[in-house]
């Protein structure tokens, strides 16, 4: 069971980097270049930036290349950075603002869309779908504590 875990975390281990890497290295012009939605609210907000999107696309591809499967480190990559901007997409339209919390949903929009964007390209069974579904709610509420004790987020969710 713990290898199945183990092994489920390392499979995914593209969507986290790619999901985790616009904290440290993004910053700069927000994806929506700061524009309005047709109800008068941003897009995403000004916490999705340019920078931020692209280094985590390639920094999870990068650990995609060295897993051996690109296109597939790549799936996750997109998909994680996709999920995570239309959570972003669909708080603002909820009235949530940038960098509050939304449970589950924060927790899981990165790695549902990297699961289904990256499924064509590497062996994923239901089983290690759900697996890191489960297993990404602890753990994304831990690494984002430790992000905040690191004053690298401003919030610990």
């Amino acid at each position: 069971m713990i290898r199945k875990i183990i092994d489920t975390i390392i499979l995914f281990l593209p969507s986290y980097i790619a999901n985790s890497t616009p904290v440290v290295l993004g910053g700069g012009p927000p994806v929506d270049g700061g524009k309005l939605w047709s109800d008068g609210k941003p897009i995403l907000g000004a916490n999705k930036t340019i920078r931020g999107s692209i280094t985590g696309i390639l920094a999870g591809t990068l650990i995609g290349l060295l897993q051996g499967n690109l296109v597939g480190g790549f799936a996750q990559a997109v998909g994680a950075i996709l999920g995570d901007l239309i959570s972003s997409f669909y708080k603002r339209r909820r009235d949530y603002s940038p960098g509050s919390s939304m449970p589950i949903i924060d927790q899981l929009d990165f790695i549902i869309m990297a699961v289904i964007l990256s499924y064509p390209f590497q062996s994923t069974d239901l089983a290690s779908a759900l697996t890191i579904m489960v297993i990404t709610i602890p753990i994304h509420y831990g690494t984002n504590y430790v992000a905040w004790l690191l004053k690298m987020k401003k919030n610990p969710w």
